[in-house]
């Protein structure tokens, strides 16, 4: 069956009726129940791309922002974001709608990654995904950071774990020592499951919805045995299948609270599988764990606080350690990434937060360069600069066509060091922390403007480079808090929302090279002196970079070496 016409070819979309049977005590949507859903609507989605069998193989953080009850309608939107080799990200939206009102609420937004299950031992390389809007164009590209994210989330994780048991190690002692603190031993829970043919696809795969909706149950029931009330998952943090179950596993599920924060309790699960012979000899194969956290309310609907816990075991410590070290990234994750795609600031630079700060960068230049509304202010032969007004934000695209591979322009673009060549705004420029070989930390000064004070910068730029034949080359710029770099009373410290180059080849020996910038009032001195007629000092500006990446290569190796 062909798509229809302006729909994707791994695209689908569900409708629910919430019943009783889908529901708490309370009348309230099974937090399980809708995980099922959700996995089942982006496993077709990922199946109607591939043409062939998928299975789950991770999920990224599911944060669920409303609560929906009995009558009302579940709404699924489930799309391929973007295709690899033998694995897709499918992007799943979420909404509630009340049947009376009509008034549509959003629940999650959530990202998956699955893989092709092919029969037999021929390989499946998945087809690129067809892109039709602009918004299709966005996803696709901020896909492949979400990709780095996931890849770097246990290294992340691992280093704030050795951060935390050399800082914390004289807190476990008080809080083994407090009279108000309870045991996790006392929330401990095991349950078993046997997987029948309704819990799995055609292929006797387990649906990795219905591991989640068990683990949901053993992990609620856990969390109410410290809270004595009736626990609310609120969130799923970011966990992989390590392994495939199939039908007549029996699946054994161990939940236990890990740690407590005031308002909220984490829980972690751990999910083992036996078939009928390792289930007689007891040899257990570690499929998947998972972390879910949970408010709970009173009957007024208020959040209860939950009490401390101390743990008992090496391996409780290791846990409760876990547990903060999750809580970071996870407070990290929301302070980044919530509502600040349109105006970042300048964040602190820390361990836990390297790897969003990267894609929020990444993303909100990726968001800028696709935003409609550009207005050509100037045209001068090979330079076209544009302008946007959104709120108090103006925003600046200068266009550049160059006569050198895009491969060339990125080399030299990249390194600010060189950008004193053709930018008269850079007074200094150095590495003050050379993170790794995508993300460098720049400090940056500027001369006076107009008898001012000078200005300086601690900028973070991400390179990229293209994944596939027709993506740009992108060089990202923010501004970011380095604690080794304090401001000084020789400059007024100054701040980039967002800046940086999109660079895309039109052939073999010429590029089209796109600057842009969210100017603020302290760099629109620097960026356009006279913005309001001639540009010119923009014109200067791009005519100067455009004749350093023309010169001569003997010019550059000088330059260079």
């Amino acid at each position: 069956m062909e798509p229809a016409e302006g729909e994707s070819s791994g695209q689908v979309h569900t409708c629910q009726t919430i019943f009783p049977a889908h529901a708490t005590h309370r009348g309230e949507l099974s937090a399980g129940q809708l995980l099922k859903w959700i996995d089942t609507t982006a496993c077709l989605a990922a199946e109607k791309h591939a043409g062939v069998s998928c299975v789950t193989a991770s999920v990224d953080d599911i944060q669920f922002e409303e609560t929906a009850r009995v009558g009302q309608i579940i709404i699924i939107k489930a799309k391929v974001n973007r295709a690899f080799t033998t694995s897709m990200e499918v992007g799943v939206k979420v909404t509630v709608q009340d049947i009376l009102t009509s008034v549509q609420k959003l629940i999650s937004v959530a990202f998956s990654t699955y893989v092709v299950r092919p029969v037999g031992d021929e390989k499946v390389y998945l087809k690129p995904v067809k892109l039709l809007s602009p918004q299709d164009h966005l996803e696709h590209s901020l896909a492949i950071e979400r990709r780095r994210i996931r890849l770097d989330h246990e290294h992340v994780f691992e280093t704030l774990m050795q951060e935390s048991n050399m800082e914390d190690y004289h807190c476990d002692n008080v809080s083994n020592t407090e009279e108000d603190t309870i045991s996790t031993d006392l929330t401990h829970v095991q349950s078993i499951e046997l997987v029948l043919p309704p819990h799995a696809n055609h292929h006797g795969n387990t649906f990795g919805g219905q591991i989640m909706a068990w683990m949901e149950t053993v992990a609620t029931i856990s969390a109410s045995r410290l809270c004595h009330s009736y626990p609310i998952l609120k969130s799923v943090d970011m966990f992989k299948f390590r392994g495939p179950s199939t039908v007549g596993d029996r699946l054994v599920f161990k939940a236990i609270v890990n740690n407590t924060f005031q308002k909220s309790v984490e829980v972690g699960v751990r999910v083992e599988a036996y078939n009928c012979e390792e289930w007689t000899i007891g040899q257990a194969r570690h499929i998947n764990s998972a972390f879910l956290i949970f408010n709970a309310v009173n009957d007024k609907g208020e959040l209860l606080i939950f009490p401390r816990v101390k743990p008992t075991t090496k391996d409780g410590l290791r846990r409760y350690h876990g547990a903060i070290a999750r809580r970071r990234i996870r407070l990290t994750r929301k302070y980044i990434l919530s509502n600040k795609e349109d105006t970042p600031s300048s964040d602190l630079w820390d361990r836990s937060n390297q790897a969003y700060l990267s894609y929020s960068n990444v993303a909100t230049l990726t968001v800028l360069a696709t935003k409609c509304g550009w207005e050509i202010t100037s045209t001068l032969d090979n330079i076209k600069i544009f302008t946007q007004e959104e709120s108090d934000i103006l925003s600046v695209k200068v266009e550049m066509q160059v006569r050198i591979p895009s491969n060339l322009a990125f080399f030299l673009l990249s390194d600010f060091r060189l950008r004193r060549q053709w930018d008269k705004h850079y007074l200094t420029c150095e590495v003050v922390e050379n993170v790794n070989e995508d993300e460098k930390i720049y400090y940056i000064t500027s001369p006076s403007v107009k008898g001012d004070k000078p200005k300086d910068f601690v900028v973070l730029v991400s390179r990229r480079q293209p994944c596939k034949t027709g993506d740009p080359y992108i060089i990202a710029v923010r501004s970011v808090t380095l604690t080794s770099v304090p401001p000084s009373p020789n400059y007024r410290r100054n701040e980039i929302l967002c800046a940086g180059f999109l660079i895309h080849s039109d052939g073999n020996h010429s590029c089209m090279v796109s600057y842009f910038n969210q100017v603020t009032s302290g760099v629109l001195p620097y960026l356009a002196a006279n913005l309001i007629g001639s540009s010119k000092s923009i014109e200067d500006t791009a005519s100067a970079c455009i004749k350093f990446l023309e010169m001569d290569s003997t010019e550059i190796d000088s330059i260079l070496f």
